[in-house]
């Protein structure tokens, strides 16, 4: 049965793709070029492609009033970086079982990928009762002794319950409030289900654009978006992709199931690439689409180029921002193989409790006040602007507070005074403000710094790295190293020409490869070449909320006490 392209994205499952698809009808019927994100290709009727994959490509907005679309409303394109930040309003239209919800709701390992709902009646399982009405976390979709099954959680009583809900379960299931907000960006990628459009509320207003705003005076920041996909698809006798979007005018049959889908070349991902055995390395692939961006090697892996693979692997990185007071400061990954070498420069501590925090015992803490900090206690130090401490060490103190002693956690610190020192007592609550005061003179390695000191800390390029035709961190008027962070990473070189090895990264490069029935001409990589990845602001907040999560928070500073 012939679908629009429209209606066939809306009804498949990604868990289905590849499929194969032969043009019916529509605007290209007689064969026209078709110019497609720089592909210009032909869809003809009876054209066979292999659908790969989609993605939402821009929004269709429509203004609502009350949560509820106007029919009168002029619809709005939007791009997904449109500014702002949104509330998902709650679907009021029910999911009718866990395999519709499966289907349609995008579950994956983010947090922006555990979708809430709630059932309208009780459901029984072997050894556990969901209460109707009782928030379901979907954590993940996975098979289970040969069934297809979603890992669910419900907290209660500040207790997670796990269990599992097979796709057969049927009920009446409503999503759940969602209280967090979100990018354009993000709700596209996560939170629009399929065939459903998405109702949401603009959270920030103040500022948000200029005179050109595309919504009308009295918008109140209710929206009804309706995704645009992009289709990623491969044509018979093409080495590239090509991308579709699905608003046209063009009618499709699915004909998977007859058609011999391994004539059509396999477009593998560089996720694909890693999750194959670390056996099938080295291995040689031609390039179907490349990578944007003119920065080394990237500017090398250009559609049609064949690679040598040589081998996946996890390693190291140093993540790192400019220490600028602007917005456009930038944000790197600098792998331990970097041959630079660094200075120290001074950290800022908010609080006397991040004082504790960054001290060491391979070196006395050194800060001079840049804040007055009035104590309410005659037993604390009371800090004027300018004065000078050395760290020494976190204890308690006794106070008097109303009438009665009361222990304290206070900050034991030593103030200088020219040539003598005092000692001081300051409340580990104190809000105050420190600059750090460097004595070591020292230059020093990536790997050093790493091995000897706490992150996040303070430096500036000293030596710059010879090796790097343009050593991006040698221009940066500071740097602070946030944290350290284990990635993924594949070992490429070309295959023409394999004079030097690059590492790229897995899951923050977009790459369409398909491998080549070739050998690689050694199973030894060139030598490798050091680069450090410049990454986009997006990326250096994911990576860092990736990163945070398997770390626990410090403890909360102490409450000054009332």
């Amino acid at each position: 049965m012939a679908l629009s392209l429209e209606k066939f994205i809306h009804s498949l499952d990604l868990r289905a793709l590849p499929r194969v698809l032969q043009i019916q009808s529509g605007i290209y019927c007689q064969g026209s070029d078709y110019e497609m994100f720089g592909n210009e290709c032909s869809l003809s009727t009876g054209e066979v492609i292999k659908v790969i994959g989609f993605k939402i490509n821009k929004l269709i907005a429509s203004v609502c009033e009350n949560n509820e679309g106007s029919q009168f409303s002029a619809k709005v394109e939007l791009p997904l970086n449109f500014p702002g930040l949104y509330k998902v309003v709650a679907d009021k239209t029910p999911y009718v079982s866990i395999e519709e919800i499966a289907r349609k709701v995008s579950i994956g390992p983010t947090r922006f990928g555990h979708p809430c709902f709630y059932s309208a009646e009780d459901i029984k399982l072997a050894n556990f009762t969901i209460k109707r009405g009782e928030q379901i976390t979907f954590n993940s979709v996975e098979e289970i002794n040969g069934m297809t099954a979603v890992n669910c959680v419900v907290v209660r009583n500040n207790q997670a319950h796990s269990f599992t809900l097979p796709l057969s379960q049927e009920g009446e299931f409503y999503e759940c409030e969602d209280e967090q907000i979100y990018t354009l960006k993000e709700i596209a990628e996560w939170k629009i289900p399929k065939s459903r459009n998405r109702i949401v509320k603009l959270s920030n207003t103040l500022h948000m654009w200029d005179s050109s705003s595309p919504f009308p005076e009295n918008f109140n920041g209710c929206l009804i978006l309706m995704p645009v996909y992009e289709v990623q698809a491969v044509m018979k006798f093409r080495k590239d992709i090509v991308h579709i979007l699905s608003d046209l005018d063009v009618d499709v049959k699915d004909i998977t199931d007859c058609y011999d889908i391994g004539s059509f070349l396999q477009p593998l991902s560089l996720e694909d690439i890693f999750e194959r055995t670390s056996k099938e390395f080295p291995m040689v692939a031609e390039i179907m689409e490349g990578p944007s961006g003119s920065q080394k090697p990237y500017n090398l892996l250009s559609t049609g180029k064949e690679i040598v693979i040589y081998k996946k692997y996890q390693a190291a990185r140093v993540l790192a921002s400019e220490m600028r007071s602007d917005s456009s400061k930038r944000h790197f990954l600098i792998p331990m193989s970097y041959k630079g070498k660094f200075k120290r420069r001074p950290r800022e501590f908010p609080t006397a409790y991040d004082l504790e925090i960054a001290r060491s015992e391979k070196e006395q803490l050194h800060v001079v006040a840049t804040k007055a900090f009035v104590s309410l206690h005659k037993e604390l130090f009371s800090v004027s602007v300018g004065d000078q401490f050395l760290v020494q060490q976190c204890q308690t103190s006794e106070v008097l507070y109303e009438g009665r002693k009361k222990l304290v956690d206070v900050l034991a610190c030593e103030q200088i005074l020219g040539d003598s020192y005092k000692k001081v007592l300051l409340p580990m609550y104190m809000e105050g403000g420190f600059v750090e005061v460097i004595h070591d003179k020292k230059q020093y390695y990536l790997s050093e710094i790493c091995k000897e000191f706490h992150l996040p800390f303070n430096v500036k390029v000293s030596v710059r790295d010879l090796s790097i035709e343009e050593d991006v961190l040698a221009a940066a008027p500071g740097l602070q190293f946030e944290e350290e962070i284990t990635d993924s990473y594949l070992l490429i070189s070309s295959a023409s020409s394999p004079v030097e090895s690059w590492e790229i990264p897995v899951y923050r490069l977009n790459m369409l490869v398909h491998l080549l029935s070739k050998d690689a001409q050694t199973a030894v990589p060139p030598v490798t070449r050091t680069m450090v990845e410049e990454v986009s602001k997006e990326e250096y907040y994911m990576l860092r909320r990736y990163e945070n999560l398997t770390l626990h928070p410090p403890p909360r500073p102490p409450k000054k006490p009332t």
